[in-house]
């Protein structure tokens, strides 16, 4: 199979879909790979490094040039899409969540498309889970980022000329890059807490040494959904938490948010109230951001400042660690890999594996997903 990897168009995305390491095994299995000329730039990764691992590099026409799959980190944009032949295999983060407008767009230009946002969250796909080596790295930048912008030391250090009191940080949000954040601020020394609609998180925040923080109410208890994410809470289950929070908040240095639902809004987690209680020199790190945020001050890509309380919206924060990001991705594909050919290496995806199934947006020109198949009807 022919695979092209595209450089990505997006403004401040630094990551590529393909690294030396996954090049090397695709092309000892027999694939034959394509490189837009400059696509690993941002990952610290030459031209020159793809060549040696066996890829060609050449311009965007060339690179899709008889190209049975294309591999990118982010949707291509309209021209770019323009050029892909039909029948073409597209993996990549194709924002379904948008709406059905994008999905349509896929399936009228011919485009078998494979949304990453959609592996499932089941045992055997979790090597190809974008999302979650994604929020990984994203949960550990955003310590690093709160240390850059808090202007004080996180651990409690003992000195000839006094003590320095360790910083006090609070993860809302106990997913895979809440966790990692616990993990990284208990690293640098601060003093941890946590807090989560998912019953099951509790045991998990313990276990990395930070305290769990949660109105433990009836449901509370039955606030997990069967895919592992948290659900929609109710009114009056917001307001008890709220109230918990803020008076939690104000004692905080260093917050950070992580509740992302997929396909929704960002839900509303920290006020303007909730922020002015907040000692100045404090910093919000919002992970929400690309979706609204999760602080009604946070502003998409900048560092508000609030009363001398710093609310950064980071929209790509595992793009500040890119090429390290782009391995993992890279790996996260490569492991899709064998779902998407038959034992002589052609293209042929498994449309009954319940991966593809999951991921599959769009075949033959139709949109398949179900979950727009009201709106197609």
């Amino acid at each position: 199979m022919r695979i092209a990897i595209l450089k990505e168009q997006h403004a401040g995305e630094t990551r590529v879909a393909a690294t030396p390491e996954t090049i090397k095994k695709f092309t000892k299995a027999g694939h034959e790979i394509a490189v837009e000329k400059g696509a690993g730039a941002n990952a610290s990764i030459r031209d020159s490094d793809f060549e040696e691992a066996g890829a060609t590099v050449g311009t965007l026409a060339a690179t899709l040039k008889g190209a049975d799959a294309v591999f990118a980190v982010q949707k291509p944009d309209e021209k770019t899409l323009a050029k892909i032949a039909k029948g073409t295999l597209l993996v990549a983060h194709l924002d379904p969540a948008a709406g059905i407008e994008g999905v349509e767009a896929l399936a009228a230009a011919g485009i078998d498309a494979l949304s990453m946002e959609y592996v499932p969250r089941i045992t055997r796909a979790q090597a190809m889970d974008a999302l979650s080596s994604q929020s990984n790295l994203a949960g550990y930048r955003a310590v690093i980022e709160a240390s850059q912008l808090y202007g004080r030391a996180f651990p409690m250090m003992m000195t000839a000329a006094g003590t320095v009191a360790p910083a006090k940080a609070f993860v809302m949000g106990a997913g895979v890059a809440g966790l990692q954040a616990i993990a990284t601020a208990r690293r640098l020394g601060a003093i941890v807490s946590a807090t989560d609609v998912r019953p099951a998180s509790k045991e998990q925040v313990a276990s990395l040494g930070a305290k769990f923080i949660a109105v433990e109410d009836e449901e509370f208890k039955q606030a997990e959904t069967a895919g592992g994410y948290a659900k929609q809470m109710s009114a009056e289950y917001q307001a008890k938490q709220a109230e918990l929070v803020a008076s939690h908040i104000a004692k905080q240095d260093v917050v950070v948010t992580t509740a992302l639902i997929p396909g929704r809004p960002a839900p509303k987690l920290i006020t303007k109230e909730m922020v002015e209680t907040m000692k100045p020199g404090s910093v919000i790190i919002d992970l929400a951001a690309p979706t609204g945020g999760n602080c009604e001050l946070t502003e998409a890509d900048k560092v508000v400042d609030h009363n001398g309380v710093k609310i950064a919206g980071y929209n790509n924060l595992p793009g500040r660690l890119a090429a390290d990001a782009s391995a993992l991705y890279a790996k996260n594909l490569a492991n899709l890999l064998p779902l998407l050919i038959d034992e002589k290496g052609k293209k042929a995806p498994h449309w009954d594996d319940e991966v593809i199934q999951g991921m599959a947006l769009s075949r033959d020109g139709a949109v398949i997903h179900p979950n727009f198949a009201k709106e197609e009807a």
